[in-house]
């Protein structure tokens, strides 16, 4: 039996052009683009090359007089990090020089009274960005979560009353990674950027997905991974805007201004860049397409099994990802039934895989145990097709039947 992959959150099978471009630069033999040979600059000009290209589809500029940064990473994971530890303790050491003025972060008359340093994130944040968030928590900071609505919309007003003097980052993400649901990061930034506040997005769920312009939202840094967009496994980028301080997590080099030492890939950077511009060419029939797609399924779905609940059906959400309960089922136990039937999908994020907790991004929403724990996340692609959708709405529904018995 053929497999259905509908799992493409967790990553994309890699464009045989991505393939192309990067057995190319290997063949190429590139040398080492920090070293001052010009073999060696000759690789440096193809990366930078790529670096500036990536940025100008995300809406960065890194050739202006107030040039944005682009500090190419092992991927989201490591980005996240980057982002929440980096900014978080910079704007901490800034905050403590005596010359240094914290811009205009003044705090609002409702703000909770806040003497340590404090990072605010939402409640349906991915692990990367919650546990460096929870270390910052154990060496003394003080953690506040924004909730959502029942959507899995992020409270706005909640976010403002609790900004404070003291607040050195807020992280929310821009695209959800098991509701597919759209936050409203522009408004969201806006609010921090007149407390003086820099706002972080996860946009791993979302480039490559929808159009996203980094300086048109007004964020100060943003995350992304290139084997979310069929890009290869192994790279992902944080944005960063001019203005924002961030301190390294390691060292040993002077490689991207220190930020992240270690030898460039100019292979990989080729890989993301291309896979970056295949999708630029393609995004309006791509999301159109995932979006048939997707309400295909949905709808599929619903028919066969009476009770099927779509969360977030009602909210703003990304084309390719939809997360629907089965209520009366075990979603574990469907999930493993599912595979036996040929259908890859999953519970929810893949670095949770394996977790038996809940779904945090489900709870937060208020959403009972029994709806949550019968509930699965499938995500396509630009692979999946028409038949494979209806062959998975005819599997999934027999498989719901046997085990209903």
């Amino acid at each position: 039996m053929d497999s259905i992959y509908l799992d493409h959150n967790a990553t994309t099978p890699t464009r045989p052009e991505v393939v192309e471009a990067m057995a190319k630069c290997l063949a190429e033999g590139y040398a080492n683009p920090a070293s001052q040979h010009q073999p060696g600059q000759r690789a440096r000009r193809v990366l930078e090359e790529g670096r500036e290209r990536i940025a100008e589809i995300l809406g960065a500029n890194l050739s202006c007089p107030q040039p944005d940064r682009l500090v190419l990473t092992s991927g989201g994971t490591e980005a996240n990090n980057l982002a929440i530890l980096g900014i978080a303790k910079a704007r901490a050491q800034r905050a403590r020089e005596p010359q240094s003025a914290e811009g205009k972060a003044l705090a609002p008359s409702s703000a909770p009274h806040v003497t340590c340093d404090q990072v605010i994130f939402s409640a349906i944040e991915h692990a990367s960005v919650i546990e460096p968030a929870e270390n910052l928590l154990e060496q003394g900071w003080r953690l506040d979560t924004v909730g959502v609505t029942e959507d899995g919309v992020v409270h706005a007003e909640q976010l403002r009353s609790l900004l404070t003097r003291q607040t050195r980052l807020v992280s929310v993400m821009l695209g959800n990674h098991e509701t597919g649901v759209l936050q409203p990061v522009a408004e969201l930034a806006t609010m921090c950027n007149a407390a003086g506040v820099p706002l972080h997005t996860d946009a791993v769920a979302a480039v490559g997905k929808v159009s996203i312009d980094f300086r048109g939202l007004g964020v100060a840094a943003m995350s992304f991974a290139a084997h979310k967009f069929q890009g290869p496994l192994g790279i992902g980028g944080l944005l960063l805007r001019h203005d924002i301080p961030i301190l390294p997590l390691i060292f040993g080099g002077h490689q991207q201004r220190g930020l992240r030492p270690g030898t460039e890939s100019v292979a990989l950077a080729a890989g993301m860049r291309t896979a970056l511009e295949l999708w630029q060419k393609e995004q309006e029939e791509h999301r159109r397409r995932m979006t048939a797609l997707r309400d295909r399924f949905e709808s599929g779905l619903k028919s066969g099994y009476p009770g099927a609940v779509v969360h977030s059906e009602r909210a703003p959400r990304l084309p390719h990802t939809t997360n629907i309960a089965f209520p009366g089922l075990d979603g574990q136990i469907l999930l493993l039934a599912l595979d036996m039937a040929g259908v890859a999908c999953s519970v929810g994020s893949a670095c949770a895989s394996g977790s038996s907790e809940l779904s945090p991004t489900l709870r937060a929403m208020g959403l009972g145990n029994g709806i949550v724990a019968s509930s699965l996340r499938f995500s396509l692609g630009a692979t999946t097709t028409e038949a494979e959708l209806d062959e998975a709405i005819r599997r999934i529904l027999e498989v719901c039947r046997q085990l209903r018995g």
